[in-house]
């Protein structure tokens, strides 16, 4: 059963991964408005408005951008349940067909 386990973490460190060969830097710093002084440091974060954020985290290995809504702990900004978090693939789609999206809202 070792064995098993042994090559399936094998596979799974083997398998392509072209996402994150996109990127060969990681994401450089940016200024964050809210959470705590700690995560400053950690990653990127650009407000979105007072309690949802996008911030480009690294969640087991792969890099994920994540738009997160917030909330207040005892002066602390903590991330709740609501959000989403993209692939890099994902969210190069996104950024991809932004401007066919901002057409549509155009006309309404």
């Amino acid at each position: 059963m070792l064995n098993t386990m042994a090559s399936k973490k094998k596979k799974a460190d083997s398998s392509s991964g072209s996402e994150e060969d996109d990127i060969k830097d990681k994401p450089k710093k940016a200024k964050t408005s809210g959470g705590s002084k700690g995560d400053e440091d950690k990653e990127p974060s650009w407000p979105l408005d007072k309690k949802r954020f996008l911030k480009v985290r690294e969640f087991k290995g792969k890099v994920m951008i994540d738009l997160r809504e917030y909330y207040d702990s005892d002066g602390e900004m903590k991330p709740g349940r609501k959000g989403i978090s993209l692939s890099l693939q994902q969210w190069r789609k996104l950024v991809e067909i932004s401007k066919e999206v901002d057409e549509v809202l155009k006309k309404m």
